[in-house]
């Protein structure tokens, strides 16, 4: 069974329509939610989390549907932000006694272990927690729930680089029973680079691709040449084309690499230019 099974979601706005978002994570991966501000990244997020209403198609989390089962599909999700929605004047023993009471599979001494571990005071006030502090504080609410996908809407954004390899951590460790899955969107692509097992790439609202992060690496090159190589020919092959005063970069399908001049140098790329370029492609057609 999948962890998350996306099928044709769609939500239409007057300015601004999410159509037809189908994928699926399979237990015990992790998938990147990418594309730029404003492409649906939060909608879909929130539609998934039956935040906001969908005008149509469905979600199914561990076999849950929340039209059948509300209350256990929610328990379901656990939802990390780049906000954390708790009261300034609130403390830990606050939160811990109101998930105690909000959520049915809340396990209280998980919570607690959490706290020692990750050395969260009991009787400081929100407001005095530091962000790397808040967000701890938000993924112990979620791991301390039978929950069976982690949501994180840009949940690393601010964090030091030090916290940040934490929170990868407690990310691999959470799927690493292949029971749990997680769903980030993250504009900080280089933490995709470690841990993602599948890249979704969405732009105004529509899917442009979803591959294994080693399937889309292996097909495209990351190409580096001089002007003069920039000929009507290559330019047929090269997508998101950059140039510069002294040469040009692009990315390239691994197949139509053979065609461009042999002066060209051709590298592995990384998931952050490929992205780069497909959205210089994208913007190039406007």
């Amino acid at each position: 069974m999948n962890a998350l099974e996306v099928k044709g979601l769609h939500k239409e706005y007057k300015d601004f329509t999410l159509s037809d978002i189908s994928f699926t994570i399979p237990k015990g991966y992790i998938m990147g939610y990418v594309g730029q501000n404003g492409s649906g990244k939060t909608t879909t997020l929130s539609l998934i989390s039956h935040l906001i209403k969908a005008d149509g198609g469905e979600c199914v989390i561990d076999g849950l549907r929340y039209e059948e089962q509300p209350v256990a599909y929610k328990e379901a999700i656990g939802f990390v932000g780049d906000t954390d929605g708790f009261l300034p004047d609130f403390t830990v023993r606050d939160i811990r006694s109101i998930c105690r009471d909000f959520y049915p599979t809340f396990r209280e001494q998980e919570f607690n272990a959490y706290m020692e571990k990750w050395k969260l005071p009991e009787k400081k006030k929100i407001k005095e927690f530091s962000r790397g502090m808040r967000v701890k504080l938000m993924f112990a609410v979620a791991l301390a729930r039978d929950t069976r996908v982690l949501i994180l809407d840009e949940a690393t954004n601010g964090l030091d680089p030090v916290v940040r390899q934490e929170i990868l951590g407690i990310l691999q460790e959470y799927i690493s029973d292949g029971e749990h899955s997680v769903l980030f969107s993250t504009h900080i692509l280089s933490d995709l680079e470690q841990i993602a097992d599948y890249i979704f790439f969405i732009n105004n609202g529509k899917k442009i691709f979803c591959e294994t992060k080693e399937d889309l690496q292996e097909s495209w090159m990351l190409v580096k040449g001089g002007l003069d190589d920039l000929d009507a020919r290559s330019r047929k092959y090269l997508v998101g084309i950059k140039e510069s005063g002294v040469g040009f970069e692009a990315i390239v399908r691994s197949d139509d690499a053979a065609y461009l001049p042999q002066d060209c140098l051709l590298e592995k790329p990384l998931i952050d230019q490929i992205v780069v370029h497909m959205i210089q492609n994208l913007e190039g057609r406007l």
